[in-house]
């Protein structure tokens, strides 16, 4: 029933705060291109709800091609390859706003696990039998896993996280990450600035 509700609740409030986030979400887009050549939304296939591949939608935080040089995907503390504007972005955690894209097409939600990278930690076909109910429900922008260490926990405590969440999800549980969600970001706890993403 709650599957039910949160689908709900996704939609109107995604289709909310694209409504009154668009104008500022333009100037974002702008000043990622104006700081940096290259397009200000950058897409990166990630494994959703069943293990089927979609494309997450960012803010793009470093230069073009970074993927390429450097450490690869990984971007680590003081990472030069971002940008000036990226590390704000980052810090304010105002890069995931196109998710709300994502969530608008049903691909994610406000609160689920973490979509994970289609071959890291590995491919979809390598998860437990166990692992693999993380995959159960839509993935979110924030999860349970994200206020309880986010990359300072190993992937496999991250698993259990998720998991957890999908076998205890109910809109109180929601609500208790969404506000934990909203102090770490004020605090900028645990923001290594470590996604793989650019």
């Amino acid at each position: 029933m709650y599957k039910c509700v949160k689908r709900i609740l996704d939609l109107l409030f995604s289709f909310f705060l694209l409504l009154v986030g668009a104008l500022p979400m333009l100037l974002v887009g702008i000043l990622v291109r104006v700081d940096s050549p290259g397009p200000a939304i950058f897409k990166q296939v990630r494994l959703g709800r069943g293990g089927k591949p979609f494309s997450m939608y960012k803010f793009r935080s470093m230069a073009v091609n970074s993927e390429h040089t450097g450490s690869g995907v990984y971007s680590g503390r003081d990472d030069p390859r971002v940008t000036r504007v990226g590390r704000i972005l980052r810090m304010t955690s105002i890069d995931e706003l196109p998710q709300l894209v994502n969530i608008l097409k049903g691909e994610m939600s406000f609160i689920g696990p973490r979509p994970p990278l289609t071959y890291h930690p590995w491919s979809f076909e390598k998860y437990t039998p166990e692992q693999k109910k993380r995959f159960s429900v839509r993935p979110g922008v924030t999860g349970w896993a994200q206020v309880n260490g986010r990359k300072t926990a190993a992937w496999e405590q991250r698993l259990k996280y998720d998991v957890e969440y999908t076998e205890n999800m109910s809109f109180g549980f929601d609500m208790k990450i969404f506000w934990m969600t909203i102090k770490n970001v004020l605090e900028s706890k645990d923001n290594w600035n470590t996604e793989k993403t650019v």
